[in-house]
């Protein structure tokens, strides 16, 4: 048994200008200790993937099919109070720009020990304790609990967010652009210390991001999502060197590769689809200078290419 399953999860927006399908039957798996990166352009459904599967969606989504498999027990059918007793317990978040997520009128200690004394049940002397221990976890001094979030870095506090949704031990933290706004020195840190504490503590990781050079290094496999759909998933080594999908590709082309030819990183041409009026066929074919008449009409399904690997796209074979 996996430790998570996503399948078919459809998550809907109702709108003024009609219904949104922001994520439109996706499917993929996470086991103990594994990391899988969601990568894609903004707009095509990685946050609300995990919006869903934290059911953190607001008011205006909502989960319409599918099945959240958290070691076999679905999350999508809990009540409301039912999954409160999961979040940050079995499944944390670690959301984008520190400087919006910590409060700046506590001390980091208070916002640490505040999961832990509502979830484990501590007292505070002993949840600050916890919180000491969480700070050394992911390599900040215990001494600086009684510190404030203007005090930190920007590498700091995200090192505090990291420890906030470590706080409670949980089997899967999803990292949506946990590296936002660093610089590229900081992100490097920041990626280290995921994957070392992935491996020191067996838990899932899904990396959610818009760019694919980071994902090389830090995960085991990777999803590629393009218009609320999962186009292309596979290993790393199968994506990164046998990627099938024109999209995939076209993100690949984005930046530079220096142990390669020289060369100008190739873009993507055209906007994403609108996800209110998707056009017929591929969504990609507006975009793809490959498509043919048959991807101005059919949806392609998912076909396997490899052992690992799968893309939605007609022109993929294996």
């Amino acid at each position: 048994m996996k430790l998570l399953e996503v399948k078919n999860l459809k998550t809907y927006f109702d709108t003024s200008k009609g219904q949104l399908k922001a994520v439109d039957d996706v499917s993929f798996d996470l086991d103990y200790g594994e990391a899988l990166g969601l990568v894609g352009e903004s707009g095509c459904g990685k946050t609300t993937s995990a919006l869903s599967i934290c059911r953190l969606l607001p008011k205006e989504g909502k989960v319409y099919g599918g099945e959240i498999l958290l070691e076999g027990s679905d999350l999508a059918k809990l009540s409301d109070d039912e999954i409160r007793r999961h979040r940050w317990k079995d499944i944390s978040v670690i959301f984008q720009g520190a400087m919006n997520a910590l409060n700046p009128v506590m001390n980091i200690g208070d916002q640490i020990a505040e999961a832990v004394m509502l979830h484990d049940g501590l007292s505070k002397a002993e949840a600050l304790k916890r919180a000491g221990d969480l700070l050394e976890l992911v390599e900040i001094s215990r001494g600086r609990v009684a510190n404030y979030p203007h005090e930190f870095s920007g590498g700091m506090k995200q090192r505090v967010v990291i420890a906030i949704a470590l706080a409670c031990n949980p089997k899967v933290v999803i990292g949506d652009e946990p590296t936002t706004a660093l610089d590229v020195m900081v992100q490097a840190q920041i990626l280290n210390l995921l994957e070392k504490l992935r491996k020191e503590l067996n838990m899932g990781l899904i990396l959610i991001t818009h760019d694919l050079s980071i994902l090389g290094e830090t995960c085991d496999k990777i999803a590629v999502m393009y218009a609320g759909k999962i186009v292309e998933s596979g290993t790393v080594a199968d994506i990164f060197e046998n990627a099938k999908h024109p999209y995939t590709r076209k993100l690949i082309g984005c930046f530079p590769n220096v142990e390669k030819e020289k060369r100008i990183p190739d873009g993507i041409k055209g906007a994403p689809a609108n996800m209110l009026q998707p056009p017929a066929g591929c969504p990609f074919h507006p975009r793809c200078e490959l498509a043919s008449d048959r991807c101005r009409v059919e949806i392609p399904q998912q076909k396997k290419c490899g052992t690992t690997h799968q893309a939605a796209c007609h022109l993929a074979e294996v």
